[in-house]
């Protein structure tokens, strides 16, 4: 698939759906998408196209809402060629860790200037938290040593990070590259072949996020009409209700966002995200809906999705859900182990 400005679009806006608070900021998405046709081709193959070499994952990490975060497609491109000197493999495709606002477009940029297709199987068909959930399931392999390369900030707080070691220890010490350049940092990873790619990501997602997004473009006016129409392209889905949001309580802390979101509809609802939306219940403890199962806010002013950076007091909302056997999820956010960190960190229940 050769992409052009409409696909750009409808990828930006059907990965903000699948990013489920998270996946980053559409107008920085849409930019970069836009920017990455502008400035050369950009090609959407299937796993099945690439039959040598390596397939290597492309993110952003760190905290959305950060006030310092500065992060640069020069920043992408930079990350990669590190990545590429540092792991001398020979590397045939991308793809993004996740599908989200930005994250569907992640890779975009530097497939355009590298020459390197951008390969329809994002490690998650969902946006995530952590680098772990986006990592293939690589961390259950003991002795696979993981490469990634993080570029990000701005003046005294630029870093360039080369990292190898453990699939956790190095997804933290990106974590903390993020911190020291103010929010985000630009990463390439985990070198990996196309057959693990096959057996382990979410093979098709990016497709199906242009797909999404192509009805968002059609139906953001008619918000019921256009949950009724995604629901068909993934296959079920609910709308749980409408609502204002009453109160939004939000910590940027270890280069996360991290908080709550409380609804007032029919009932009183109340949304944790750790990034992205984690949990939805109402005020009698009735749980909707738990990540990895989608919980959506769609901004009932523009059709759009919302991301939990952008959520303030007064918007009114439709609370949607789709249940985490309808979506295309890689084997990292499937682990059990991996799910308990969500409990530690918003306080409720997930397993």
């Amino acid at each position: 698939m050769r992409v052009d400005e409409k696909i750009a679009e409808a990828a930006v806006l059907g990965g903000a759906f699948l990013g489920g608070g998270g996946g980053g900021d559409i107008k920085l998405g849409l930019k970069h998408a836009k920017l990455a046709v502008e400035i050369g081709e950009v090609e959407i193959v299937g796993v099945d196209k690439i039959r040598e070499g390596f397939i290597a994952t492309v993110s952003m990490v760190g905290a959305p809402a950060a006030k310092e975060k500065y992060l640069l497609p020069s920043h992408a491109i930079k990350s990669m060629e590190l990545f590429m000197d540092v792991a001398k493999v020979p590397l045939s495709g991308i793809i993004s860790s996740e599908n989200g606002g930005y994250s569907t477009v992640n890779g975009w940029i530097q497939s355009a200037i590298l020459g390197i297709p951008v390969v329809d199987a994002p490690a998650d068909g969902r946006a995530h938290p952590t680098g772990v959930m986006g990592a293939l399931g690589l961390h259950k392999l003991p002795k696979y040593v993981s490469i990634q390369t993080a570029v990000g900030g701005s003046r005294e707080r630029y870093v360039e990070v080369i990292v190898k070691g453990s699939l956790e220890r190095a997804a933290k010490l990106v974590r903390e590259a993020a911190v020291q350049a103010g929010g985000l940092v630009a990463v390439t990873r985990n070198p990996v072949t196309p057959d693990y790619v096959k057996e382990n990501a979410a093979v098709g997602a990016i497709s199906q996020a242009i797909e999404i997004g192509k009805v968002i473009l059609d139906h953001k006016n008619e918000v019921d009409a256009m949950l009724e129409k995604i629901f068909k392209v993934i296959g079920g889905g609910r709308v749980v209700d409408n609502g204002v949001i009453e109160k939004v309580k939000l910590e940027t802390k270890g280069g996360f966002d991290i908080g709550r979101v409380i609804i007032k509809g029919k009932e009183t609802y109340e949304i944790t995200f750790w990034n992205e939306f984690m949990t939805l219940e109402d005020s009698s403890g009735k749980r909707y809906a738990t990540f990895p199962d989608l919980i959506v806010l769609i901004n009932q002013n523009t059709g759009l999705p919302m991301t939990s950076a952008e959520v303030k007091e007064g918007d009114k909302v439709v609370i949607a859900t789709v249940p985490k056997d309808l979506l295309l999820l890689g084997s990292g956010v499937k682990d059990p182990e991996v799910l308990k960190q969500v409990e530690e960190v918003v306080g409720k229940k997930i397993l």
